[in-house]
């Protein structure tokens, strides 16, 4: 019997990945590898998460969890986002959370804002993610979108001076 190549990659060829130390996502059957992330982004991750955790875990509202972690939106959907928010327990699994959370939080890193704001958004939109946050550490810029009519529209922006509320979650 012949042996073949995968063309698209899929959740049980992305487990067979060696572990390297490196950070690996399947985005629409394509491998990509994410770079660690430096200081400044775990700082913006560990205090927002602490506001996520405050805000929807402390309430008893849904769960936080954060990178590294899988979230497999579909076979051949596997990311690692930052920052996920889950309402849904049964969405929480050993593999880690399966099917599209409540939100999604990515840190951009140097020169990964545009492939966040585009290849990752369009996964999160084809995948039916309802929010998908952006926080851009460079520009102390945080950006909540959320999905209608399969785009993301903006529904709050605001930098480091500014008290941002974001209007789906009341009290946030």
């Amino acid at each position: 019997m012949p042996h073949t190549l995968p063309t698209r990659f899929d959740y049980e060829d992305y487990r067979l990945l060696p572990d390297d130390g490196r950070r690996y996502e399947v985005l629409g059957g394509e491998l990509h590898m994410t770079p660690a992330p430096s200081p400044q982004h775990q700082h913006a991750s560990k205090r927002l998460l602490a506001v996520l955790v405050q805000y929807f875990e402390d309430a008893r509202r849904a769960h936080v969890f954060y990178s590294p972690l899988d979230v497999i939106l579909a076979p051949d959907d596997v990311v690692q986002p930052d920052l996920v928010v889950v309402r849904e327990a049964r969405q929480i699994s050993s593999r880690g959370i399966e099917g599209p959370p409540l939100v999604v939080v990515e840190i951009t890193s140097p020169g990964r804002l545009l492939y966040d704001r585009t290849v990752k958004a369009k996964r999160y939109a084809a995948r039916a993610v309802p929010h998908y946050w952006i926080l851009d550490p460079d520009e102390r810029r945080f950006e909540c979108f959320r999905l209608e009519d399969d785009r993301y529209v903006l529904r709050a922006s605001g930098t480091e001076s500014e008290h941002l509320k974001v209007p789906d979650f009341p009290g946030l």
